[in-house]
């Protein structure tokens, strides 16, 4: 009896071994290739429990789902021969897994064949166009480009090429740090067109105000001139007029004009007789009312005592 048993539990052990190895399951992200001693049997793309033949067959999984491959920075020659590090990458998906399986065998040999397929591809398209069309809206067709010529090789693979992308693209640091030195040169030049061309302007701006004020100045000093000389022209006539209505008052004024011409605050000393004609208007002598008009003179009085004589020193006023 418990022989049977043993040979029930073996029997059933190797049961379960085998319904363990018959059976496997493919989920919704993957896609399976059974292989019958590495020979390829049947493709398996939708998900659930599979059955295969145990001991003899194997299953292989393969992604279904999107991959990315980022292939290494390439440097690139454009049509203008300008020279570009391109970080690129690309999205694909194993569209024929027996075909894939048959080329390339495993993702990471995909992965390989396919960075060495986004760079050439990068190379041809890239070594058409200039740099311009790769910064300007032009690099949309250019990528479409790209992305045609990947996909093409990428079908031998069983590889869909789902999209190619640019991630950076930059100058290599010597020729940024040239086309660096050259732009601030550019501006440095076009600063010194500035600066030159302000100065210039600046000059004929004050070339020009110095015209306007030479002018504004030598008219003014014309119209002072002319006001000047009607204002003494007036005088004169006025003075001519007075001197008309009243002789002896006009001899008065020119006189005291003589005397602040002549006795200044100067330390000056005449010497001459106290009758001079030049002091008749001095002290008593040759008083004369002037409020009335042609009023005659009043007769001399003997002077005074201690008056100055004749070729005594007369100081100044103020001394």
């Amino acid at each position: 009896m418990n022989r049977k048993l043993v040979i029930l539990g073996v029997i059933a052990i190797i049961l379960g071994v085998v319904g363990a190895s018959s059976l496997f399951t493919v989920s919704e992200t993957q896609q399976a290739l059974v292989l019958q001693f590495g020979e390829p049997k049947r493709v398996i793309q939708e998900p659930g429990l599979k059955a295969k033949v145990p001991f003899v067959q194997n299953v292989v999984m393969l992604d279904r789902r999107v991959l990315d491959v980022d292939p290494p920075v390439e440097q690139v020659i454009l049509a203008d021969q300008k020279r570009l590090e391109v970080d690129a990458f690309a999205r694909y998906r194993i569209a024929d897994p027996l075909r894939f399986f048959q080329s390339v065998g495993t993702e990471n040999n995909a992965e390989t064949r396919l960075a060495s397929v986004v760079n050439s591809s990068l190379r041809r398209v890239l070594g058409n166009v200039t740099l311009l069309a790769v910064l300007s809206e032009e690099r949309t067709r250019v990528m479409s480009d790209i992305r045609a010529q990947v996909n093409q090789e990428a079908q031998r693979f069983g590889i869909e090429i789902v999209d190619v992308r640019i991630r950076r693209a930059d100058l290599p640091e010597a020729t940024s740090q040239a086309v660096f030195e050259r732009m601030r040169s550019e501006r440095e030049r076009e600063a010194r067109e500035a600066r030159a061309q302000g100065s210039e302007q600046a000059q004929q701006i004050r070339s020009r105000a110095e015209r306007e004020r030479t002018v504004i100045l030598a008219e003014a000093q014309r119209d002072a001139q002319i006001l000047r000389g009607e204002g003494d022209n007036q005088a004169i006539r006025i003075l001519a007029d007075a001197g008309g209505r009243n002789p002896e008052f006009y001899q008065f004024y020119r006189s005291l004009e003589a005397y602040r011409e002549a006795l200044r605050q100067d330390n000056t000393s005449l010497v001459l007789s106290p009758d001079s004609e030049f002091f008749r208007f001095f002290g008593t002598m040759g008083k004369l009312d002037t409020s009335v008009p042609g009023q005659q003179r009043r007769p001399a009085q003997p002077p005074a005592a201690g008056a100055p004589t004749q070729g005594a020193e007369v100081p100044p006023p103020g001394r």
